[in-house]
């Protein structure tokens, strides 16, 4: 399907809209930064423009995949557009963030894209700073990122308060013996050597600490958190590796070199597992299943460059860049511009903080080549424009960019061009080729470009990737001719042919029957005289009732035809006689002058349909009717039950609580009382004294004399009071929080339990009744 009958679809009546090429460059700006997804969502962006039919809405989504794929491999450095999307993900509450971690992902993200918001969080900022770092009890997590957060805001701290953090620090260090201990710790100390005059803050056992971290290290260049967890994390392998940059920082001496050299083998073997996509991006992700947070390959990749810079920066670049490609190096800083721009404020900070680590890194500083348009049209004759840029946008050093091939899509010729230099324009920093070289026609092609740095002390500072391949659109207009439809007989005699215009206006009509056949025929070719083949070229015959019937135009070359046998078609047209509109549809994503073009009627006399032939399928409803709003729906409440009056009830509530009333404040005659356990009763007559005929709760005489003095029964006894009690507690838990189920199956333990030692007490107390009587 091609992206230039879109125009056509949308446009008013039947006439011929052109798609221009320059609107897929449009199109592009809005959506070049946000991967395939957003170039997916800037074309759905349109929809409502462009997709009136089902066939409309498939032209809609092969064009966009067509152009995904010009721009899938294209990176872009970071851009306006990151700025405004920081500015609406950092947005504090009331003027704070809601932890000092989201706050310093805030500030850097906005120090690294140079956006000066730091007066709308200072305040608010500093006083949860000061109250962190005066704290005691705050957690270390909170002082290392109110740390972090005063090394951008500068607050004023008072010395003594930097005092008390140094020295809870250092002794978390000492005794500290997980990773993100470590890393905590010794990361705020460095944090306050470098924002006070503390040239003496040094770790005295700097050795055994970067020995201790080490030692979390696995054969596979991964780290364990700590070393009861034998799982290892690639993500808390940066963690570590920050970590002994930072012990190196504090170290007064140098560092044993082999515990240096045997970190080094270490980030070798972590780069083994390195991944990598089709479009040279390489990128690390988290193996860990079981992990508290799972890290997302996103996380884990910025978590291995922040680390991987940190350590090479405080080793001197002793990092071996032989044994470390530079072209992995660069292919991090593809998979991080390669995301676009992230929706999620802990992404974009991921992506921008881990940016600018590479920018400003001692291994290898990548260059990124990237096109403004990436679709160009033959017509306007654009030029081929090129920018080389760090990951944050700054000019590259001076180099040389060369346009070293230029191969069709799919096709694996020699390439159409010789090395081509591109001429750099210094006010607007871009390399361009005047115009698109003479042999590139209309199509889809992949440009070979590669940068040659000037200054041989470049070659290992900066990493340019070599060759670089971009997919381009090279967009024309396609000529047209030679087109003509005809009613022909089973002979193949021509019976009525007309010539038609597909540029212009048509109000073609014909009349055929059912032994009669119908014919479109026309020519289409480029600029350059070459055959064209769109991605569509479709016959429409639509009858009266609304019943479609499409059919795709053969090629051969130039030449396109279609011949419909109505004789083998007339179950296909389900015997409908009557008139047909014939519409062409012919369009391509490279092709400007794409249509939709209507081209007149045909009356169509077809036999009379036997007794059980197909029926047309029922056809839609308007599209207003089928998804427009919808009746309203009225519905009525069924009539609640008519109720007493609510004094009554009232009243009801008082005589039920009456006897209780009397219970617990007055006498109430107990005649029918039961005799509990443990009460002094005269058990030998089976009747209560008369000195306690009437109850009163302050006064019942409730007595131990009665309990059991031997051991065993005595400890059954309690047993089976305990069981009461904790019967009450699971009606109020019933009442409080359980649910029915949970409350049932705690008291069928109760219950088998209750059993158990009331059958015992009660067994003691009726062998002692016996020996009474018998006495």
């Amino acid at each position: 399907m091609g992206l230039g009958v879109l125009e056509a679809e949308v446009g008013e009546g039947d006439g011929e809209r052109p798609w221009e090429a320059k609107q897929m460059v449009e199109v592009e700006r809005g959506t070049k930064h946000m991967g395939v997804g957003g170039i997916c969502c800037g074309y759905l962006i349109l929809l409502h423009k462009m997709a009136r039919s089902l066939e409309g809405f498939l032209v809609l989504i092969v064009a966009a995949l067509i152009y995904s794929s010009a721009v899938d491999s294209v990176f872009q450095p970071i851009s306006d557009s990151h700025r405004s999307v920081a500015l609406e993900l950092f947005t504090p509450l009331e003027g704070s963030f809601s932890s000092l971690a989201e706050t310093y992902e805030a500030l850097r993200t906005f120090e690294v894209l140079g956006i000066d918001k730091k007066s709308d969080i200072n305040t608010a900022a500093c006083q949860s700073v000061l109250e962190t770092l005066g704290s005691s009890s705050s957690a270390l997590k909170d002082l290392f990122y109110a740390l972090k957060v005063n090394g951008i805001l500068k607050c004023e701290i008072k010395k003594d308060v930097f005092e008390g953090v140094t020295s809870r620090l250092q002794a978390t260090v000492s005794s500290a013996g997980a990773l993100l201990d470590f890393y905590y710790s010794v990361g705020g100390l460095v944090i306050i050597k470098d924002q006070t005059s503390k040239d003496d803050l040094y770790l005295a056992d700097a050795e055994e600490v970067f020995g201790s971290i080490k030692a979390l290290s696995q054969s596979d260049g991964r780290w364990r958190y700590n070393s009861n967890n034998p799982e290892s994390s690639t993500f808390a392998a940066g963690l570590a590796l920050e970590a002994l940059a930072d012990v190196v920082s504090l170290s007064s001496s140098e560092i044993d070199q082999s515990l240096i050299g045997a970190t080094k083998n270490d980030i070798l073997k972590l780069f083994d597992s390195i991944e990598k996509y089709d479009d040279g991006a390489f990128y690390f992700d988290e193996k860990l299943v079981d992990a508290h947070e799972h890290q997302g390959p996103l996380s884990t990749t910025s978590s291995v460059v922040r680390g991987l810079t940190a350590f090479a920066a405080v080793t001197s670049g002793s990092l071996n860049v032989s044994k470390l490609p530079s072209g992995k190096i660069l292919g991090l800083a593809r998979f991080l511009l390669g995301i676009g721009i992230p929706g999620d404020a802990k992404d974009l900070f991921n992506q921008v903080d881990s940016l600018a680590s590479l920018e400003s890194n001692s291994v290898s500083i990548p260059l990124i080549l990237s096109l403004p348009a990436t679709v160009l049209s033959l017509t306007k004759k654009d030029s081929v424009k090129v920018k080389v840029n760090t990951v944050l946008g700054s000019n590259a050093p001076p180099l040389t960019v060369k346009l070293v091939g230029v191969f069709r899509s799919g096709s694996k010729d020699t390439s159409l061009v010789e090395g081509q230099e591109l001429k750099f324009n210094p006010e607007s920093a871009v390399y361009a080729l005047d115009a698109l070289p003479k042999s590139v026609d209309v199509g889809k092609y992949t440009f070979v470009f590669e940068m040659v740095l000037h200054d041989p002390d470049h070659l290992n500072l900066y990493a340019t990737g070599g060759q670089t391949q971009i997919p381009i659109f090279v967009t024309g207009l396609v000529k047209v001719d030679s087109a003509e439809i005809a009613v022909l007989d089973s002979d193949l005699g021509s019976t009525e042919t007309k010539k038609i215009d597909l540029t212009g206006e048509n109000t073609v009509s014909l009349s055929a029957n059912h032994l009669q056949k119908l014919r479109l025929s026309f020519q289409l070719s480029t600029s350059l005289g070459h055959a064209f083949k769109p991605h569509q070229a479709i016959l429409k015959l639509t009858h009266e009732s609304k019943v479609e019937h499409s059919f795709v135009v053969g090629s051969s070359g130039k030449h396109f035809e279609i011949n419909l046998d109505f004789l083998g078609l007339v179950e296909k047209f389900f015997y409908l006689s009557g008139k047909y509109n014939v519409q062409l549809t012919v369009g391509d994503a490279v092709m400007e002058n794409s249509f939709l073009k209507a081209i007149g009627h045909l009356d169509l006399d077809l036999p009379e349909p036997p007794e059980k032939a197909a029926q047309p399928p029922p056809q839609l409803l308007d599209q207003k009717l089928r998804y427009g709003p919808k009746a309203e729906i009225s519905h009525i409440f069924r009539v609640p039950e008519k109720l007493p009056p609510k004094e009554l009830s009232h009243a009801f509530l008082g005589l039920t609580l009456l006897p209780l009333l009397g219970f617990l404040i007055g006498d109430a005659p107990c005649s029918a009382c039961i005799e509990p356990v443990g009460l002094n009763v005269e058990r030998k007559e089976f009747r209560l004294p008369l000195s306690i005929r009437t109850v009163k709760l302050l006064h019942l005489g409730v007595n131990l004399k009665n309990f059991p003095s031997s051991s065993v029964p005595a400890m059954f006894a309690v047993l089976f009071h305990l069981g009461i009690a904790a019967v009450l507690l699971l009606y109020a838990l019933f009442w409080l929080k359980w649910d029915l189920f949970t409350t049932l199956k705690a008291l069928g333990f109760l219950g088998a339990f209750l059993m158990f030692v009331g059958h015992r007490i009660l067994s003691h107390l009726a062998s002692i009744s016996s020996k009474l009587k018998s006495a």
